[in-house]
């Protein structure tokens, strides 16, 4: 049976310590090329403590709603090593928060079927409304083909690391250097691309998977010389594992990132909406004003 892991310790917030969906690499290749300097990327943002959203207008991010919600108040998020302060958040109305009931019994079995269930149907997706735009960082274009599955990708994160013969310590830290790797995706169901941690010889020169630290974190795909966001980081699922015992980015295991083909209307009616009702707002001020 598949067991589903994903920013599955950030759900289990109430008895665990809680971290968000960053990057392990190959057992056979030094973590010195995995590693990337913030020029990479300046779009990324670094959400508090742990978690990673990108700017894709001057004053918009694009996140997973669970690497937002597990907070109980987001006031500011960091950009370009800039803290900046938020307007408003805007949680799809299809996210599905998984109860406590299901992490507890999780806990106590070991089995996570029942969560993953709830992960496939649920729109994990958010946006960030920031108070003032950005001035000097380019925005990240979205990807709108539906055509991703086969294609190169590229991971961006600096949350928790490891060896994919190992995987990652669940108890280790959840922010650590910035890091990227590659990967193919091999499936795409509405909502989820999928891409899985193969071991060499089948592995691509940096192949790596997205772990915990950077739920919301960039999955890219480059056009023409330019990289776009395809993805963002929100779950994992592996074969015939316990939970309780689980350690996340070992080869085998399956990444699911949120596909921005599939919200890229949703993304567009946000944005529009909020800049329609503040044209209305100021409308109606300016004509008080005048009438006055």
């Amino acid at each position: 049976m598949i067991r589903t892991i994903q920013y599955l310790f950030l759900s289990f917030q109430l008895v665990l310590t809680p971290v968000v969906i960053a990057i392990t690499i190959r057992d056979d290749v030094s973590d010195s090329r995995y590693r990337i300097d913030a020029s990479e990327l300046p779009a990324l943002v670094d959400l508090p403590g742990e978690g990673h959203g990108v700017l894709i207008s001057p004053e918009w991010i694009a996140t997973a709603a669970h690497a937002v919600t597990w907070q109980h108040c987001i006031e500011e998020v960091t950009i370009k090593g800039t803290s900046r302060r938020i307007d408003k958040l805007v949680i799809h109305p299809g996210y599905k928060k998984i109860p406590q009931r299901m992490i507890d019994e999780a806990l106590e079995t070991g089995d996570a079927s029942e969560i993953e269930a709830l992960l496939a149907t649920s729109d994990d997706i958010a946006l960030i409304k920031l108070s003032q735009p950005i001035i000097g960082v380019n925005p990240v274009g979205i990807y709108r083909e539906s055509d991703e599955q086969g294609k190169i990708v590229k991971l961006i994160g600096k949350g928790a690391t490891g060896t994919a013969d190992l995987g990652h310590d669940p108890k280790g830290p959840n922010r650590t250097e910035l890091r990227r790797a590659f990967n193919i995706i091999s499936s795409t169901q509405n909502r989820w691309l999928g891409y899985d941690f193969d071991q060499a010889p089948n592995a691509l020169p940096l192949e790596g998977m997205s772990t915990n630290g950077d739920s919301g974190g960039p999955v890219l795909i480059e056009i023409d010389g330019q990289w776009l966001l395809a993805g963002l980081t929100s779950w994992k699922h592996a074969e015939n594992v316990d939970i309780r015992t689980f350690r996340p980015g070992t080869y085998g295991q399956t990444s699911y990132s949120i596909r921005l083909s599939h919200y890229a209307s949703w993304i567009d009616a946000m944005i529009s909406n909020d800049s329609s009702t503040q044209q209305s707002v100021k409308a109606e001020s300016d004509s008080s004003s005048t009438n006055q």
